[in-house]
């Protein structure tokens, strides 16, 4: 067996994948909810982290009686957790939600010089990354990372509790904004720049390299036998890439979770000069993936469904979302409810219903915020056209993939056949094939998804959908710019 462990936002989940490639048993942890001192500010305590992590693995562990061969983590990308010369935390975590570092981005920018940061990490800076988390601690907290000796990002925290080792993988690396993306190693002149000591970064690895094993002290808190490998894993969106099989560039998938992200593997670092999409090292050794964010995407729903009916079944709502035609009569949203990544690079856009009259329902406002949200996603689409980035199909992921109306709407608004998997087990089982191919039960990751993945469902765009919603798309695209006229 194959652990998969996965240190998401709310919580953590377990998974163990046989040598066949299935899902045998799974469990979770929940986390405290995330701190939020003020306006924009993310914050959660990594003990707590470990605490989830220690529950779920003893669970899953009890549930199935199983030898564990390897474990793989991923987990939630971009959170600081900053440590002292012992490993002891030092404040808590600012996560990847935190916008709270706009002034350091641009002193980055100003520093360096976004053209040349583009060119040396792949990516502009952005509040979400890590790097902008540690500047600001050091001009908001100074005595705080005058005692920094160690930077990790979640996952990479509970490995260090699980086995002792200051390890982290490249596509995570990609995302700390002191990586050099294109030669998949920390980027000296970034670290100097930024006054960042390269002694504070951990060791790098492939995602599968075997890093660590478990000690002693870790398994009995666990269950899991000490000196068991523990491969390097990946950030959340590189292993759930790997666990949806988009390996191959032409490969693309659009998941939605709380936020929603375009991922295509790709066979060389692209780079958008603008900064608008993210290009990462991807999960699978040579390779690279470009991806674009969506903020609040699930979380539209969610927030919609609080707001208007508390208590109310997400089924029950798309199910009167479903009487309503595509294009939702004119009603139009934008998801913007915490700013907005791709293409916009803006914290401060802010989300709205377009074209309101007193003919439209709750049914309107829910199909209204699966079109926005698609619509938003879409934008990512755009961009690959834009840069030349292949899209031979598209693979769902998330809550998004789940309903049969959001399904439908996506590959409508996409253009291109949506395909849904068997089972779409997220990021953990993503992990699990990393530890497994780490451990030699597969030879390489195409392999590993050859046995794994099988698709259940294909989707063709619905043809009379698609001329409406291409018209939709385009008044769309129109509302950020109004929207930014009024709020600045």
């Amino acid at each position: 067996m194959f652990l998969g462990l996965d240190i998401g936002t709310g919580g953590t989940r377990a998974v163990l994948v046989n040598a066949q490639g299935k899902l045998v048993a799974s469990a979770s942890a929940d986390h405290a909810p995330f701190r939020s001192p003020h306006p924009g500010w993310a914050e959660q305590d990594p003990e707590d982290w470990w605490r989830a992590a220690k529950q779920a693995i003893r669970e899953v562990l009890e549930a199935s009686g199983a030898k564990i061969e390897a474990v793989g983590l991923t987990g939630q990308m971009h959170g600081a957790v900053m440590l002292d010369v012992s490993g002891e935390v030092l404040r808590p975590s600012l996560i990847w939600c935190d916008q709270r570092t706009e002034a350091e981005c641009e002193w980055l920018h100003n520093a360096i010089g976004r053209e040349r940061l583009i060119e040396l990490t792949a990516n502009p800076a952005l509040p979400n990354f890590t790097l902008t988390k540690l500047l600001w601690v050091r001009n908001h907290e100074p005595e705080i990372f005058g005692r920094i000796a160690h930077v990790l990002c979640p996952k990479d925290y509970v490995r260090y509790r699980l086995t002792g080792a200051y390890a982290m993988d490249v596509q995570e690396a990609s995302g700390t904004l002191l990586l050099d993306v294109a030669h998949r190693r920390w980027s000296g002149e970034v670290a100097r720049a930024a006054g960042i000591p390269e002694a504070w970064l951990p060791q790098l690895f492939e995602s599968q390299e075997v890093c660590a094993k478990i000690s002693a002290e870790a398994a009995e808190l666990t269950g899991l036998f000490a000196g068991t490998p523990v491969v390097a894993g990946a950030g959340d969106q590189g292993a759930g890439a790997v666990g949806m099989g988009i390996l191959e560039p032409g490969s693309v998938s659009a998941t939605i979770g709380t936020s929603g992200v375009v991922f295509a593997a790709t066979a060389a670092p692209t780079r958008d000069p603008l900064g608008r999409l993210h290009t990462f090292c991807h999960a699978v050794p040579g390779r690279w993936h470009v991806m674009g964010v969506t903020q609040a995407a699930g979380l539209s729903l969610r927030w919609l469904r609080d707001t208007i009916a508390p208590g109310s079944d997400y089924d029950a709502l798309t199910a009167e979302a479903a009487g309503v035609p595509a294009g939702s009569d004119g009603l139009l949203w934008t998801p913007y409810l915490l700013g907005e990544r791709t293409p916009h690079l803006d914290s401060q856009a802010r989300a709205a219903f377009v074209g309101l009259t007193a003919g439209h329902t709750r049914g309107h406002l829910v199909r209204a915020v699966l079109e926005g949200v698609a619509y938003s996603l879409k934008d990512t689409f755009t961009l690959f056209a834009e840069l030349g980035i292949p899209v031979k199909g598209v693979r769902l992921g998330g809550g998004g993939a789940r309903g049969p109306l959001w399904r439908r709407i996506q590959a409508a608004i996409y253009g291109y056949r949506a395909d849904v998997l068997v089972a779409e087990e997220g990021a953990a089982f993503g992990a699990a094939l990393l530890a497994g191919v780490g451990a030699k039960g597969w030879p390489n990751l195409e392999a590993a998804c050859a046995a794994s993945i099988e698709v259940a469902q294909q989707i063709e765009p619905e043809a009379a959908a698609v001329g409406r919603y291409a018209e939709g798309y385009k008044a769309y695209r129109r509302i950020y710019p109004a929207l930014k006229g009024i709020h600045g």
